[in-house]
């Protein structure tokens, strides 16, 4: 590795995907001087980031302690753990520890709201934007989803307002957010390859709550409520009745009602997103733009057209009764109950569950009750499908596959009218698929091509 060129302030950014470039572009801009790395050997498109940065040192391959330790500050994208020793041997040395959040909210003098969990949050994310952009609000969303987060500054004279959905992994190097309103949706096991266990996991989400004006908890999930003090302004919801001034569900002549205390808001037939799931996520967005003073009334009808977002409880289609749903963005075992247990009380068959890929070191057996309660069968694939087949077998039915194709045939070929086929993998995609979006894009492809083949018969 080359000698360092000496600068007043030293600022090293840590990753070169598209977090760490975009900081890379926020800091030229700024015209502060700094140098970039990435772990690995060879990153892609090396030779076009030495064009853009000329003036910046360039270092791959293993991080060095001694190199991280010579700089005041790391810019360290989500990707990179911080408990990366070389990382961890900087911030002892003195280093500042920071991520692209941390930067954005240094200079964010707009009201921000911001959104995490371990599901349903750029649901919700891409829900609150379009609800406040319905009420006449200039905003701009991005973070974990999108665009990133210091790009989004570049349009900041002209934005109301930023929504951020944000990764534990971006909170991780966020000291002081003070985000408007804030939300941990809910927690489940997820990413446990990175952290020691569930509180570590967490102590990341919850620093989403660090100086905030206003919470916003969900009641089914108590894992979502931070501890802080009872002044702080405060709206909840959750899947019952709600008491006076929070949002809960009720059934209203034999119909399930989103209210805000004893006030109808809309009724889930109202909706274009289904099962309970969406209501607790529809709850979520309309608690957050109350939360920064916006009427609700006004963003009704932006809410009976939201249509929701790809590979998240997609609804594809139906074939001789038999509803096809799309779930490939459920990639931990709390997405998929989401999945099963929004849609299982709304219909009148059955689940045929397709759930497999790279478990992450996740804890399987939660999903055993649900199946046991909605699944005709559960059919595993991919590199931990005797895992999850081990997990849920003594609860119900299973069947181990090869690959999803072969998994998908076998479902076409048991399910009756009023069943579901779900892809809701409860794992990453990495062992078949580059990545959930390509997985989800081959599930729709085997779901159109068998629709089509059954109407030229």
């Amino acid at each position: 590795m080359s000698q360092l060129i000496s600068t007043d302030y030293k600022r090293l950014i840590v990753g070169l995907g598209m977090t760490g470039l975009s900081a890379a572009r926020y800091c030229q801009r700024r015209g502060w001087s700094f140098d970039l790395c990435d772990s690995r050997d060879v990153p892609p498109g090396l030779d076009t980031v030495r064009t853009e940065f000329p003036q910046a040192n360039i270092f791959t391959g293993e991080l060095q302690a001694d190199i991280l330790s010579r700089y005041d500050e790391l810019i360290v994208s989500p990707g990179m753990a911080v408990s990366h020793p070389a990382i961890a041997a900087a911030r002892q040395a003195g280093a500042r520890i920071a991520g692209d959040i941390q930067l954005f909210a240094d200079v964010c003098d707009k009201p921000l709201i911001a959104i995490t969990g371990s599901n349903g949050k750029s649901t919700v994310t891409t829900l609150t934007g379009e609800l406040l952009a319905a009420a006449g609000k200039r905003v701009a969303v991005g973070g974990n989803i999108g665009v990133p987060a210091l790009d989004l500054l570049i349009g900041g004279a002209e934005t109301d307002i930023y929504v951020l959905e944000l990764s534990s992994f971006q909170l991780e190097t966020t000291e002081n957010l003070a985000a408007s309103a804030a939300v941990v949706l809910n927690m489940s096991e997820d990413h446990m390859d990175r952290y020691q266990g569930m509180a570590d996991y967490h102590q990341a989400k919850h620093r989403i709550f660090q100086q905030c004006r206003a919470i916003v908890v969900n009641r089914d999930d108590a894992l979502s409520q931070p501890l802080v003090s009872d002044k702080m302004p405060r709206l909840s919801f959750g899947l019952n009745k709600a008491d006076i001034g929070q949002f809960g569900l009720e059934r209203i002549a034999g119909e399930s009602w989103i209210t805000f205390g004893a006030e109808k808001i809309i009724a889930a037939s109202e909706l274009k997103i289904k099962g309970q799931h969406n209501l607790a996520n529809v709850m979520a967005a309309l608690a957050l733009i109350k939360s920064v003073g916006v009427d609700i009334a006004a963003v009704l009808p932006a809410l009976r057209h939201f249509s929701g977002l790809e590979y998240r409880c997609q609804w594809l289609g139906n074939l001789g009764g038999v509803d096809f749903y799309n779930d490939s963005k459920g990639t931990n075992v709390g997405s998929t109950l989401a999945a099963i247990y929004g849609l299982g009380p709304e219909i009148c068959g059955k689940i045929w569950l397709l759930a497999g890929g790279e478990g992450k070191g996740q804890d399987f057996s939660p999903l055993a009750s649900a199946c046991k309660q909605y699944a005709a069968e559960v059919l595993t694939y991919g590199a931990d499908a005797a895992l999850i087949q081990s997990a849920v077998s003594a609860a119900c039915t299973t069947s181990q596959q090869s690959t999803l194709a072969e998994a998908f045939g076998r479902a076409c070929s048991q399910a009756q009218s009023g069943d579901v086929i779900l892809l809701s993998p409860a794992c990453a995609s990495f062992d078949q698929f580059k990545n959930y979006a390509a997985r989800g894009e081959y599930f729709s492809a085997l779901v159109a091509a068998t629709i089509n083949k059954e109407a030229m018969l």
